[in-house]
């Protein structure tokens, strides 16, 4: 068809930077509930610049030190702190009127890391429910879930159920996915606070 741009749908991890683009902003205070290998912490600092700040959360010894790593390699550790806790202690990191632009999950396991160590329902729901109380008007939870590893399924659930039942005067809930993939493939849900 002549004159017709085709479009390239993303993948859930794609679509969730695509998302931060549009929301976060130099100057804004954001955070990563699970730091992993630090690649979205590093993406973060990035889109924060040097007035921001990321605050990263992790339980692993290794994936704090890999982010650290990453941060350091691309010059941003200056603008990142990073906790080697649960997210479900974002309330006792953050202060309760600290406003946060944007905030991300992947669930699941540290890629290359131990898979018997899995985020879980009840520590994500701490979490998202914490950063609800600090987000601003028009800020975004983004969470990349991920339901194909054993405990994935269960948390999932919790999760979709929760946003799901959120009111959609204040928050407004978009679900991402392929749903013809084989396997489990990941799927994105966004929150944000109107």
């Amino acid at each position: 068809m002549k004159g017709v741009t085709l479009i390239q749908l993303s993948s859930a991890l794609a679509f969730s930077h695509a998302l931060m683009n549009q929301v976060v902003n130099p100057g804004d205070h954001v955070i990563d509930a699970t730091v992993g290998n630090g690649h979205d912490t590093v993406y973060l600092a990035k889109l924060v610049g040097t007035t921001g700040h990321v605050d990263g959360f992790d339980i692993q010894p290794a994936a704090i030190a890999a982010t650290t790593k990453a941060l350091t390699a691309a010059g941003f550790n200056h603008q990142a702190t990073l906790w080697q806790t649960g997210h479900e202690h974002i309330a006792d990191k953050i202060a309760a009127d600290e406003p946060i632009k944007c905030a991300v999950f992947n669930l699941g396991y540290l890629p290359g890391g131990d898979k018997s160590i899995i985020t879980k329902p009840t520590t994500t729901l701490t979490a998202i429910k914490a950063i609800q109380e600090r987000l601003v008007t028009n800020g975004l939870i983004i969470l990349l879930v991920y339901a194909g590893h054993p405990g994935g399924a269960a948390e999932a659930k919790a999760v979709l159920d929760y946003a799901t039942s959120l009111d959609q005067h204040q928050f407004q809930v978009l679900q991402y996915q392929f749903v013809n993939q084989v396997h489990v493939p990941p799927y994105l849900l966004a929150i944000q606070k109107r």
